[in-house]
């Protein structure tokens, strides 16, 4: 694993759908990088139709020279765009699966 293109490519990724508004709602999207813990985040908050919103879109963590997808709500997920950054389908870890140690084919 080449762990800083792989920060890269994984943060680059997050910053992509950070961009992207909500199509209702006052929801704002934060990114959130913690390089020291190896912990990548993109965060929804805000107020649609009356109700709160709040919680992950995206959260990746790094272990054993894996990037681990802790939780993926982007519609078509991430791995795709992981991929074509530069990251190794074999370092991808879908943790929300039922067997989270099997790598994942494009």
């Amino acid at each position: 694993m080449d762990t800083e293109n792989y920060r890269a490519a994984v943060k680059h990724v997050i910053q992509i759908y950070a961009r992207f508004r909500p199509s209702h709602g006052n929801i704002r999207l934060d990114t959130l990088f913690d390089e020291t813990q190896d912990r990548y985040a993109l965060m929804q908050a805000g107020w649609d139709r009356g109700r709160r919103v709040r919680g992950n879109l995206i959260y990746i963590t790094f272990q054993d020279g894996k990037v681990v997808v802790e939780y993926d709500g982007i519609e078509h997920g991430i791995t795709d765009d992981l991929i074509r950054q530069g990251v190794d389908e074999k370092d991808i870890i879908l943790a929300f699966l039922d067997e989270p140690d099997i790598a994942v084919a494009a």
